[in-house]
């Protein structure tokens, strides 16, 4: 809480700052560029901190990151400096009571004078976590919107950028595949199918993914699109994984076999001879189903079968 102004309380001013994207720094709705808090280097010690939002950061910990094996003796005073002109710039005039404060040999962020994108990404996904489905969508989608464009976009050759890169990409992924799932729960099956497109294109081996996107074209009536999107997944994992798509999927890729049949008589006709016969080979035709419930005997299974493949051979 800030001063007090009568009886009203007055809150602190919060600096602004996006990581998602260009970074970018507002204090009192004035944007600071890189070159107003030192340069390219006080930019990353600030991004150092605002990852570790409201704990400390060691200096070793940060020259380690930033300078390794180009260390030196001068190195420690070379960050107290660049340490004194972000200050400056992000909290002229209240060098202690600011949002950027020393702590344990180290320096700390306090979450409560800062509107950190990331941060509020967290948050809208923490509550989508515990909200009935349709305040949960509203949740995720708009952390999806913060998290729209690429991650630390300024820092393109870092390997700690890299590995914060990786932990926010799994985590927009999580946040990508909830709300597809949480879309075709409400029935808005577009916009699971679009969500769903996001995750597979940010990890082409999440079956989860595969999973809520073909079922997405499943619930949208869109067969064709959905066996597409099968034959695609079963591709990759037997490429990359050496496996089949599990069950889940296989069940996806049946019902939309069904699916796409039922808008074909010869199909759905050479469909149900297959059943037929797999469920002869398999032992299950003469202790779950008689030939009655098929409509036709096993010699018209195999004849309904072979005129089918015959007329798919032709049409190749």
């Amino acid at each position: 809480m800030g001063t007090i102004v009568g009886n009203t309380p007055v809150p602190k001013e919060l600096v602004a700052v996006r990581l998602f994207g260009t970074f970018e720094l507002r204090r009192r709705g004035v944007a600071l560029s890189a070159a107003d808090i030192g340069g390219r280097k006080p930019r990353q010690i600030l991004e150092i901190l605002l990852l570790n939002l409201g704990n400390p950061v060691s200096k070793d910990r940060i020259i380690e990151t930033l300078w390794g094996s180009g260390a030196g003796k001068g190195t420690v005073a070379t960050l107290e400096s660049y340490i004194s002109g972000i200050r400056r710039a992000i909290q002229p005039g209240n060098t202690k009571t600011g949002p950027l404060r020393t702590a344990n040999g180290g320096y700390v962020i306090d979450p409560a004078l800062v509107d950190l994108d990331l941060f509020r990404f967290r948050q809208l996904v923490g509550k989508a976590t515990q909200a009935p489905p349709c305040e949960a969508y509203s949740f995720l989608t708009e952390a999806l919107e913060l998290a729209a464009e690429p991650f630390l976009a300024s820092e393109l050759a870092s390997d700690w950028a890299d590995e914060a890169r990786a932990h926010q990409g799994a985590e927009r992924l999580a946040a990508q595949i909830q709300a597809a799932e949480t879309a075709a729960l409400l029935g808005l099956a577009s916009d699971a199918v679009g969500w769903a497109r996001l995750a597979v294109a940010s990890d082409p081996l999440n079956e989860r993914a595969w999973t809520v996107l073909v079922t997405g074209y499943e619930q949208s009536g869109l067969p064709a699109e959905g066996l597409s999107a099968y034959a695609r997944c079963q591709l990759i994992f037997d490429r990359d994984l050496g496996c089949a798509p599990g069950p889940s999927l296989q069940a996806a890729h049946l019902r939309l076999l069904h699916q796409r049949a039922d808008a074909n008589t010869e199909l759905a006709e050479a469909m149900a001879a297959l059943v037929y016969l797999g469920d002869r080979l398999s032992g299950q035709g003469h202790t779950r189903r008689s030939t009655t419930d098929y409509g036709f005997t096993h010699e018209d299974a195999g004849r309904i079968l072979a005129s089918f493949l015959q007329r798919a051979r032709a049409a190749v």
